[in-house]
């Protein structure tokens, strides 16, 4: 008897360190033009975030540096690596590309995953860059609410 996905299944990959290199403004989520092996390998879930960044390329958004495995037993597979054209409305298009031209912001991917009715996403987090003093506040301060909640636990 096969169960149900359940928000945690979902997902197929997930960027860790996009939260601890960026402070994300803005999250959005856009569809992701993919063949079939690497809709099978997603699936399987083979896929790595890891240095990917989303871009402008001729007038379109593209999701470079992805890694998606090759599907085992096909013949005809997809280059791992390859550009992936990301599905977005013009004028939310128009929005980001001002915004990381102006502000110096990038678009970082966070997750791939696939929603209810079985269909690939991706969601982008409209991001501006940390510096080493960023980091370590973020440290402190998630350090901090730790032990905190450690003490009232104990206290009770």
């Amino acid at each position: 008897m096969a169960r149900a996905l359940t928000s945690t299944d979902r997902y197929v990959a997930l960027n860790r360190k996009a939260r601890h290199n960026y402070a994300i403004e803005e999250t959005l989520e856009t569809g992701i033009v993919l063949i079939g092996s690497e809709v099978k390998s997603l699936r399987l879930g083979h896929c790595s975030l890891n240095d990917s960044y989303a871009t402008e390329k001729d007038g379109e958004l593209y999701l470079f540096n992805t890694h998606i495995a090759e599907y085992a037993s096909s013949q005809e597979n997809h280059h791992t690596t390859r550009p992936r054209k990301l599905l977005i409305h013009h004028r939310e298009m128009d929005r980001l590309f001002g915004a990381v031209k102006r502000g110096g912001m990038t678009l970082v991917p966070l997750a791939v995953y696939f929603n209810d009715r079985g269909i690939a996403k991706v969601s982008l987090g409209l991001a501006k860059g940390k510096r080493k003093f960023d980091k370590r506040a973020t440290e402190k301060a998630r350090a901090w609410r730790r032990q905190k909640e450690r003490l009232l636990k104990e206290r009770s």
